[in-house]
C-alpha cells in the first residue's frame, strides 16, 4: 500500500522545490486583473527551473498567474503557435 504525500495530493510539481519563487509572496505571481507582473517575472528570469515551470503551465492550460516568467496571455500565444506549427506539419 502506498501513502500519498501532501505534495502529491496538492499536485505540487517536483521542480517547485528548486524554484526561485519558493518563499516569495505568492500574491506576486497571481496579481489582480491589471496588476503588475514585473516583480514576479524578475524572480522567474534567473530561475533554474523556469522552462520546466513554463512547460507545466502550458501543458495544463493554466489560466491564472505567472508561470515560467509568462502570463496567461503569453502562454496562450505559445499554445497557439505550437498548434499552428503542428497543423502545418499535417
Amino acid at each position: 500500500m502506498s501513502i500519498a504525500t501532501l505534495a502529491d495530493i496538492l499536485e505540487i510539481p517536483g521542480f517547485y522545490k528548486d524554484a526561485n519563487c519558493v518563499g516569495e509572496n505568492q500574491d506576486l505571481f497571481f496579481p489582480d486583473r491589471g496588476g503588475s507582473t514585473v516583480k514576479a517575472k524578475a524572480i522567474c528570469k534567473d530561475c533554474d527551473v523556469r522552462e520546466e515551470c513554463l512547460e507545466f503551465a502550458v501543458e495544463r492550460k493554466e489560466r491564472f498567474g505567472i508561470w515560467g516568467g509568462k502570463s496567461e496571455r503569453e502562454r496562450r500565444a505559445i499554445r497557439r503557435e505550437r498548434r499552428q506549427k503542428q497543423e502545418k506539419k499535417s
